[in-house]
């Protein structure tokens, strides 16, 4: 609804809101490993933050004007979810509850089919699936590596950046991040991968 309202307003942007839920197992492997590596390469390990990248990001922070994040898949699917977009304290607190629980009560996959569905990946498209039909006219099951890649490129910030006309950043960054899926060993099952982890 926010989004939609700021669609209204803003003459340069057309009115869109695209959205279809879909189980986990119909989403590819490919964009679920694209995600991890470009997202959150921990998400099997840690318990909701990875306090790593949190100290990483803070001391990153304190010399450059440009700002790093350190938000986990989990703390995105908290905030994308129960919370409201914004930088305050009160919702960064939110934030952190709602991730402990989430943790607590949902399975790793079923944090990813939670994120894979609400992610925003471009102005008014939201989910792996409404994405997929969107940009590459098919099911999100039948990604591709490349396809998945350039759909997690554009994720930090999905109106700076875009799939259909992708900067040279954002090329850039796709090919990053097919290297990273290179490192894992390339799309693997979610649950295989977590045995090996």
């Amino acid at each position: 609804m926010i989004r939609c309202c700021e669609q209204m307003f803003d003459s340069k942007r057309e009115l869109k809101l695209k959205k279809n839920w879909i189980p986990l197992e119909e989403i590819s492997p490919n964009l679920q490993l694209a995600v991890i590596c470009s997202e959150d390469q921990n998400f099997l390990e840690h318990h909701g933050f990875d306090f790593d990248a949190i100290e990483k990001a803070a001391e990153h922070n304190e010399h450059s004007k440009h700002k790093r994040g350190a938000s986990t898949i989990s703390q995105q699917t908290a905030k994308n979810v129960f919370l409201w977009p914004g930088r305050s304290w009160v919702r960064k607190g939110l934030e952190v509850y709602f991730t402990f629980l989430i943790e607590t009560i949902w399975s790793k996959q079923r944090i990813m089919e939670v994120y894979l569905n609400v992610i925003e990946f471009g102005d008014g498209i939201y989910g792996a699936q409404a994405a997929s039909k969107e940009f590459f006219k098919q099911d999100a099951k039948k990604l591709s590596r490349e396809q998945s890649a350039l759909l997690a490129s554009v994720l930090p910030n999905p109106f700076k950046f875009q799939v259909k006309s992708p900067s040279v950043y954002v090329r850039a960054r796709q090919n990053w991040i097919l290297g990273q899926m290179e490192n894992w060993g390339g799309a693997l099952n979610f649950d295989e991968k977590k045995k090996n982890k």
